[in-house]
């Protein structure tokens, strides 16, 4: 088997992922390190069990969603695929260092985490620290990545079904927040009222962190429709064609004023490619004229997968 030397563009477009994973688990971590944990708030997710580890016992954060990770990354080898898994591990590694070395940034010389907010600014911190966590889980999955744990199986699915990630999470993750009423109302210094709302700020922080993370991923995701009339389009589809190694669409069109007939560009695009597409247009025909719509979603080749369960019984009734 002959393996293919992978090419500079595919090089740095990997080493573009690694360094926006890198600065994920650095968002992830800090949101933990300032605000969830001094605030004793948890979340899903092997940090979430990490998480009531430590504040059932002590036992650090880190050293718990390792070696829970450990275990739960041979499913990622077998179902993800190598890819997935390597940077998984990356992730992993990386979020267990930032863990601790953060941890040990700002916590005081008794090792207690500090309220940088002040005491009872709860909810706030719940506020903050899931803007962090799920704008840096964002990050990394838009890489490829992930940060293990509940996160692979919610990938999983993702691959399998069109399931939005932060919806399975939600699921996954209730009964990890839920189990920490008994550990916080084990408690001595803590009433069954503090565990109850610990429950709360830690359904919060779940719900929060779901939705920024899905927004994060549709901000990345989403696509735009671009129609193009102009006389130059040819010289429009070979620099978009070229330049950007995309494919373009020409229709036929007929003005009913004029009754002239003209070309029309049809291109698929993602947003953030948008720039570049009405650079391209200017540049060549500053007079063209350019409709730029939103769509739903786009599926094929250089988009999203079409995820739909096909059964026996569906091929047989299509194909007779």
């Amino acid at each position: 088997m002959q393996i293919t030397k992978p090419t500079k563009a595919e090089m740095m477009r990997e080493l573009r992922d690694y360094i926006f994973i890198t600065v994920g688990l650095i968002s992830y971590a800090l949101g933990w390190a300032l605000f969830l944990i001094p605030y004793q708030i948890t979340t899903g997710g092997t940090t979430g069990i990490g998480a009531i580890i430590y504040y059932a016992t002590g036992f650090p954060i880190q050293w718990s969603y390792f070696i829970i990770n450990a275990v739960l990354m041979t499913f990622a080898i077998k179902i993800l695929g190598p890819k997935f898994s390597i940077k998984t591990t990356f992730a992993i590694f990386g979020l267990t260092f930032f863990l601790w070395f953060f941890q040990m940034l700002v916590n005081g010389p008794d090792n207690t985490p500090p309220l940088i907010l002040g005491p009872g600014q709860d909810f706030m911190a719940c506020m903050i620290g899931a803007v962090m966590c799920g704008a840096g889980l964002g990050v990394v999955f838009n890489c490829n990545g992930s940060t293990g744990g509940t996160d692979i199986i919610a990938a999983i699915v993702n691959k399998y079904h069109n399931i939005s990630l932060g919806r399975v999470l939600i699921f996954v993750d209730l009964v990890i927040v839920g189990s920490s009423f008994f550990v916080f109302n084990a408690k001595p210094d803590f009433t069954t009222i503090d565990a109850v709302r610990k429950v709360v700020f830690g359904l919060c922080t779940m719900v929060i962190e779901n939705l920024v993370l899905d927004y994060v991923m549709n901000a990345k995701r989403e696509s735009v429709q671009f129609m193009i009339f102009s006389k130059k389009y040819q010289e429009i589809a070979n620099a978009i064609g070229t330049q950007m190694d995309h494919g373009v669409t020409i229709l036929d069109g007929h003005g009913w004023y004029t009754g002239d007939e003209m070309k029309v560009l049809c291109i698929l695009a993602k947003k953030n490619e948008s720039v570049t597409i009405f650079r391209i247009v200017k540049i060549i025909d500053p007079n063209a004229f350019v409709s730029q719509s939103s769509v739903i979603g786009v599926y094929g080749e250089g988009f999203d997968e079409m995820k739909v369960k096909i059964k026996d019984k569906d091929i047989k009734t299509i194909k007779s």
